[in-house]
């Protein structure tokens, strides 16, 4: 809810300072002819336009992250990047507005040159001046102990205690610190605030208190532990950061952000921007709609052949392990014999594998079986390129098995991906493992870049016919 609120009131200092600035800019321009202009326009008259900019500027920030990681940002960085987006947003305006009209001489590009620099002036003293404004007050507000944001400290020992001193002391850092978690019962510790359980729990914890913030304050020879503190802590909205020690600061082997001096390490940040994840979700949902349209002559055919050559529907549906572990039905042409797995239960498929009907092969073989999951795609619960997605029966077992396995649920699972393209079919749990890696190298390095790549080498297996 705080998180919100920050939001909500960054949204509407925004929007007035957007309008505000298009008043400002035709106040110069025609009350103080800046640019030799004898035209008048009445101030009700620019209402409208000056929405429509706002809105216009809204969308541009929201696309560039400009409303994410809100929470005791700096008032200088915030400065520099409204800088940066508003440069990029204004040469935009500047194309669409200009690019038709200029005969690209030199008056007519030097008065299009100034109207874009005051314009983009004027947007960004607006904007900067009025979020300066309310992170003043939302820092007023921190200090006086309201909109804090709530955070456990795992680990128990001197680092622990010490950085608990410090978030009580200083309540400008934001974090009101609910309790500690311990690292296994064995230990009993006096501490200054409740213990509220140990690291196996961590995930109820989180849930129980609402936590914004896992702060891990480990003592060197517990630092292997952070794997399982991860581990519990794939969640959205709720951020780990570590303490580093000093060592590690001076030989620069992590880089840090500072909190009003103290120094803290994200663990694992999204890597891909904004913008870019906004450019992927509307590629999927455009290229799943395509490909829906032209699959649609062969997907009419492959309802009728399937269950000709085998018993049972044309469709195979089954529940899978999405982002945030969220449950979804995935859909595909069956290319097994119906109810393969009724006497053994969930099993990897294998080379030959017995269940898998000579239709179904070939379906493998050109991934023609995956058709139906385009509409996985536009429903939000898959993407064109992820990790694939997994039983909750598989799951359940990979999280207790390989360490992180649960970091590759923080993105929409794929119809197809890193480990599909480097890696063969899952065969055993030695194959799973190396799958997994393939799947986090994805997750900690995913750019558009490396989508088209991804895709470009499932269409080389597509046309040769190399799937399985």
């Amino acid at each position: 809810m705080d998180r919100l609120k920050g939001i909500l009131a960054t949204l509407a200092g925004d929007m007035f300072a957007l309008i505000a600035a298009w008043y400002l800019f035709y106040i110069a321009k025609f009350e103080f002819n800046w640019f030799d202009s004898a035209a008048t326009v009445q101030p009700a008259a620019l209402f409208v336009p000056a929405v429509v900019m706002a809105i216009y500027w809204l969308i541009i920030f929201s696309v560039f992250g400009l409303y994410k990681n809100l929470f005791m940002i700096s008032r200088f960085d915030e400065m520099v990047r409204v800088g940066k987006i508003t440069i990029v947003g204004t040469l935009i305006l500047f194309f669409l507005l200009f690019i038709d009209q200029l005969n690209w001489n030199a008056q007519n590009i030097g008065e299009a040159k100034y109207y874009t620099i005051t314009y983009w002036l004027t947007v960004f003293v607006s904007v900067s001046v009025v979020r300066f404004i309310v992170r003043t007050i939302q820092k007023y507000l921190t200090l006086k102990g309201y909109n804090l944001h709530k955070a456990i400290i795992v680990g128990t020992g001197p680092n622990a205690i010490q950085i608990y001193e410090d978030l009580r002391r200083n309540k400008i850092w934001g974090m009101d610190v609910v309790g500690f978690v311990d690292l296994d019962e064995s230990t009993e510790h006096e501490l200054p605030q409740k213990r509220l359980g140990v690291v196996s729990e961590l995930k109820n914890v989180i849930d129980a208190h609402q936590v914004n913030d896992v702060i891990v304050a480990l003592e060197l020879e517990n630092s292997r532990e952070l794997v399982k503190v991860i581990d519990q802590t794939e969640k959205p909205n709720v951020s780990v950061k570590i303490l580093p020690d000093f060592y590690q600061m001076i030989i620069g082997l992590n880089r840090t952000n500072q909190i009003f001096g103290l120094p803290l390490i994200d663990v694992l940040p999204d890597p891909m921007p904004q913008w870019e994840r906004i450019v992927k979700r509307v590629f999927d949902i455009v290229a799943a709609l395509i490909l829906l349209i032209i699959s649609a002559p062969v997907g009419l055919l492959l309802l009728a052949l399937v269950p000709l050559t085998s018993k049972g529907g044309p469709v195979f549906s089954q529940e899978r392990v999405g982002r945030f572990g969220k449950v979804f039905v995935m859909h595909k042409f069956r290319t097994m014999y119906q109810d393969a797995e009724a006497r053994t239960g969930p099993m990897w498929a294998k080379e030959n594998d017995p269940r898998i009907t000579p239709l179904g092969n070939l379906l493998r073989k050109l991934r023609l079986d995956e058709i139906p999951q385009f509409w996985n795609v536009l429903k939000g619960d898959m993407s064109l390129v992820g990790p694939r997605p997994e039983r909750p029966y598989f799951v359940n077992q990979f999280k207790k098995e390989i360490p992180l396995y649960t970091r590759r649920l923080r993105v929409r699972p794929g119809i197809t991906g890193w480990a599909q393209v480097k890696w063969k079919y899952d065969e055993t749990f030695e194959d799973v493992v190396e799958k997994t890696k393939y799947d986090l190298f994805y997750v900690e390095n995913m750019s558009l870049k490396m989508d088209f790549k991804i895709l470009l080498n499932t269409l080389s297996t597509v046309l040769t016919g190399k799937g399985q």
